[in-house]
């Protein structure tokens, strides 16, 4: 029997799964496919860290590593949802929320002086930031919007915010002493097992990862981020918005970048708090209440301190001196500066873009914006669009192009796998990168207070994203851009490589380039004004922000995409679109019983996991469900059947029924498989039947709170009944 593996993760994603779920079962087991699931959410990740302090009942498997293990396996058949990729107050709530369900977990050390300290942080180590993506992507990407989208995209263009050629949003950025300028990169010309040490300026060593494999022909780089430098930097952009009447705020991605992104995110509430932090921040320190957490950490412990409301007063009267702070949720008054998690630079700064380059202000109101985003890396590429967009306006998503992307991220490619290679520097000295024969082949002067990472790129990796790229632009006819700057160390490696493997390949009649972000950006800029299609090919971080940046201007999400990674041992994962949005949808849910998140990102996923099984297993039921579901979305998209956007209107449950509805018409009318037809013909006919019945009982739960048992980790059978609220459509489908 053909199987298809479904993950349960997190937020929103997950309560669709209740609702979704049972019917990818029903469906998928008339065409001999047996659905499985597997637990990858935050919850179920720590609880698997715990074994030995928890009872059996409550014990789950490393439902993680099983799925890493499969992802090498040519059978493979992965559907992956979005995911928390935790940062520190994440994972403390999700302690908590487990604690209080009857889980002996430790707490979060803050510090760590004993051995069971460094144990509970080991672990939850494992949980942090981008755990799960790098175990899964043993593959590279392609990702792209469906034609059935991009088609809708045009008929009905979403709103765009008009942009003024006055408009003073920029990006700032520091372009010296930080990631970009410090890198440096080296081909490893043998299979090795390195080292990474700090020595002291008495040259004492201490070694900060003692084996780092490495395989012949990988790229390793090494790079930090000069803290005094950033510093100077934020000082200055505080400054700058101040002067220039616009919105300060800062983009990072504390989620994925566990490591360095919340430690730069505590220089930036430092920074814009300075007073407030030279007069307090030994009390602060003292209480255990850190910058790296956010505002909201900081203010929600202040009440245990004897000269809390002293403080508080401190941080409001800082608040009201300084520039005017963008804002997550006005009305709630939660800054950019609240949580490090709450703003995600792929996500923050394309939104920012679409309407006309503003955010929303602690008035409510829209207003131009500084977006700091400290490392120079990719910054540019936002400032390219935003400087666009005041030449030309905004883009009009009923004409303009698209920008698929092939993106390198197998085995944890690039930045995105740093994590256990990046430090906060202790003392001044030098880290260095040694290989196995004590050779020095990386080093940096670093000062106390610096952040210094390194990572890797395999070079099969590499091959075959250069295989994928080229693949792509020959089946789409599209010209394909590599995303690579000359100037950049680890892109220079990249270009070697690219000059290498590239005539392993027919390339005739292919329009293929290098150019650098910004010319990159520029380029296809260009031509999706006049209409025309352009494959980016970046490595993971940019493939990160342009499946954003790009879906996001040209179909309003980037949950509407259909993402693939093929494994490079065969097998497929299916990935279902951005969770960024995922916590606002859940805590509408609880508070009005309406889940406003989109699922058609997992019905493309499902098509294409479908056809993957067709293919490779020769199931040819597996294949009538893949087109089947491809012209029933069509139609779910030509009916607008997407959740809609106020109560009274059908939500996410809503938009499933309707998708079982013309999935099983398309099944009933096929003519590849009588039986098949004939199968699905009276659930057809039911769901029909019934539809006013069934949208009548989705709507008239709305507008009470609804009971999940818990925000990390919903109770099963609350969940369930909350997510499946129509008797007369689940006793249609249960007879199927």
């Amino acid at each position: 029997m053909s199987k298809i593996i479904y993950t349960h993760t997190d937020e929103a994603p997950l309560l669709a799964t209740y609702s979704f779920l049972p019917i990818v079962s029903a469906y998928a087991a008339k065409a001999g496919v047996d659905v499985e699931t597997r637990d990858i959410s935050l919850a179920g990740r720590i609880i698997a860290q715990f074994p030995e302090r928890l009872t059996e009942e409550q014990r789950l498997s490393d439902a993680l590593a099983e799925l890493g293990e499969l992802a090498n396996d040519p059978s493979a058949n992965i559907i992956k949802l979005p995911n928390i990729s935790a940062s520190v107050p994440q994972l403390k709530a999700a302690i908590a929320e487990l604690q209080g369900l009857g889980y002996d977990l430790p707490d979060f050390p803050e510090s760590v002086v004993t051995d069971e300290q460094k144990d509970a942080r080991e672990r939850y180590g494992r949980v942090m930031g981008s755990a799960v993506n790098p175990v899964l992507r043993q593959g590279n990407s392609d990702r792209r919007a469906p034609a059935s989208v991009k088609n809708y995209a045009k008929a009905h263009p979403h709103r765009m915010g008009a942009w003024s050629a006055d408009s003073k949003t920029n990006v700032a950025t520091m372009g010296h002493d930080d990631f970009f300028s410090n890198e440096k990169s080296v081909v490893v010309e043998a299979d090795d097992t390195l080292r990474i040490e700090h020595v002291a300026a008495d040259g004492t060593v201490t070694v900060l990862k003692e084996s780092l494999p490495v395989l012949a022909g990988e790229v390793v780089d090494a790079t930090f981020l000069d803290a005094a430098a950033l510093d100077a930097f934020l000082a200055e952009s505080i400054e700058r918005a101040k002067a220039e009447g616009v919105l300060f705020s800062v983009h990072l991605k504390a989620t994925m970048m566990k490591v360095s992104d919340p430690i730069i995110f505590g220089h930036v509430v430092r920074a814009f708090f300075k007073p407030v932090f030279d007069k307090y921040g030994q009390d602060l320190a003292a209480a255990g209440l850190s910058a790296n957490d956010g505002l909201g950490g900081i203010f929600a412990g202040l009440a245990a301190l004897p000269n809390g409301a002293e403080i508080r007063a401190a941080f409001d009267a800082a608040l009201a001196d300084g520039p005017k702070m963008a804002m997550v949720n006005s009305d709630k008054g939660i800054t950019n500066l609240h949580v490090p998690s709450d703003v995600i630079v792929d996500a923050s700064m394309p939104a920012m873009i679409r309407i006309g380059g503003h955010m929303w202000g602690p008035d409510g109101e829209e207003a131009d914006t500084l977006a700091v985003i400290p490392d120079s890396s990719y910054a540019g590429i936002y400032q390219t669009v935003i400087d666009d967009c005041r030449v030309n306006g905004a883009l009009d998503p009923a004409t303009m192009g698209s920008v698929p992307n092939v993106g390198l991220m197998a085995k944890a490619a690039e930045e995105y796998g740093s994590h256990d290679k990046t430090f906060e520097i202790e003392t001044d000295g030098t880290v260095r990168v040694v290989d196995g024969s004590g050779a020095v082949l990386l080093e940096h002067a670093v000062h106390a207070g610096d952040v210094w990472r390194a990572c890797q790129t395999k070079d099969a990796s590499i091959r075959d994203w250069i295989k994928l790229a080229v693949t792509r632009a020959r089946l789409s006819d599209t010209p394909a851009v590599f995303w690579l700057n000359s100037r950049r160390a680890h892109d220079a490696n990249l270009i070697g490589k690219l000059e290498k493997y590239l005539p392993e390949h027919d390339t005739d009649g292919l329009e293929l380039h290098v150019m650098n972000p910004a010319e990159a950006t520029a380029f296809s800029l260009a031509r999706i004004r006049q209409g025309l299609d352009t494959i980016s090919v970046t490595g993971n971080v940019l493939r990160d922000y342009n499946t954003d940046l790009f879906p996001i201007l040209e179909v309003g999400t980037s949950a509407k995409m259909l993402s693939i990674v093929p494994l490079m041992n065969g097998g497929g994962l299916f990935e279902t679109g951005a969770g960024g949005s995922a916590p606002k949808h859940v805590q509408q849910l609880v508070e009005e019983d309406y889940l406003r998140w989109d699922s058609l990102g997992e019905f493309f996923a499902l098509a294409a996991s479908f056809e993957h099984l067709a293919v490779t297993e020769g199931n040819t039921r597996a294949q009538v469900l893949a087109d089947t579901l491809d012209r029933a979305t069509g139609t779910f998209l030509d009916e607008d059947r997407s959740p809609g956007r106020r109560l009274g209107t059908i939500d996410n449950r809503g938009s499933h029924f309707y998708l079982a509805l013309y999935w099983a018409r398309e099944l009933a009318a096929q003519s590849d498989d009588a039986e098949l037809a004939a199968t699905f013909k009276p659930l057809a006919e039911a769901l029909a039947a019934g539809e006013q019945a069934i949208v009548d009982e989705l709507v008239a739960v709305q507008g009470k709170a609804a009971d999940i048992g818990g925000y990390y980790r919903p109770d099963e059978a609350k969940a369930t009944a909350v997510m499946r609220p129509s008797s007369t459509f689940n006793e249609a489908l249960a007879s199927l």
